[in-house]
């Protein structure tokens, strides 16, 4: 039990059975992982709760939108050949904190965001700004976003258009064609985000920015990953 408390502690409270199993099994540990969810139940270990979020982008614009060219394919051979990108909102005391993310779907890394106070275009534009700077893409991407006006501005879709970039929209009212980042959005608000109380936004930037960065893409496990963290995923295979 020893174990299993320290690697729940070490996942912030956020890890059921599954991934806990799998970190006993790496350590080279003989259990099942419905005896790993008995001994959580029995000593009221259990995952932080899940509350429901909406989303913010506002596509009720008349500017151009591209075809769903990722089609829901969300399991690129190679890094940076498909990202996904999408905006959310943080309550703090000061007043809405605003975060634009963008994913690679191949290890759904976080290699670019921003946070701004306004849900404002820049706010898409840098995000998508250090994602390049970060990963240097070659021509021929796939930027998959959904039809948000910040998206189809013509400052964002320039910004693709100078990197050889190919714009890939969901289609109306279908936040399955983007559920990636829908789901990190969840993942970001059901275990860290819900449970803080930010008096300033530069708190919630501090608090997000370690996180992303020092959780999330180097120690949480993803199940998608065959229980990898992102960095240790693209690690594994090589990769930049």
């Amino acid at each position: 039990m020893r174990l299993i408390e320290k690697i729940h502690q070490g996942s912030r409270g956020t890890y059921g059975s599954p991934r806990v199993h799998a970190i006993l099994t790496g350590m080279g540990e003989t259990c099942s992982e419905p005896r790993v969810a008995r001994l959580m139940k029995r000593h009221g270990i259990r995952a932080k709760t899940k509350r429901k979020f909406k989303a913010t982008t506002n596509s009720k614009h008349k500017l151009p939108v591209a075809a769903n060219i990722l089609n829901r394919d969300f399991t690129p051979a190679a890094p940076n050949q498909a990202w996904a990108g999408d905006i959310t909102y943080i309550w703090t005391r000061e007043g809405w904190l605003y975060l634009a993310v963008v994913l690679d779907l191949y290890s759904r890394k976080v290699v670019g965001w921003a946070m701004e106070p306004t849900l404002s275009r820049d706010l898409a534009l840098n995000g998508l700004r250090m994602a390049l700077t970060q990963r240097q893409p070659h021509p021929g991407l796939v930027t998959h976003t959904d039809r948000g006006s910040q998206y189809a501005s013509n400052d964002y879709q320039s910004l693709l258009t100078l990197h050889g970039i190919v714009c890939s929209m969901s289609r109306k009212a279908n936040c399955w064609d983007n559920s990636v980042v829908e789901s990190f959005f969840g993942t970001l608000k059901q275990e860290h985000i819900f449970f803080c109380d930010f008096m300033t936004r530069e708190e919630a930037r501090t608090s997000i920015f370690e996180w992303i960065e020092g959780f999330y893409n180097r120690i949480r496990l993803h199940s998608t990953l065959g229980y990898c963290s992102p960095v240790e995923y693209e690690r594994l295979r090589h990769v930049a």
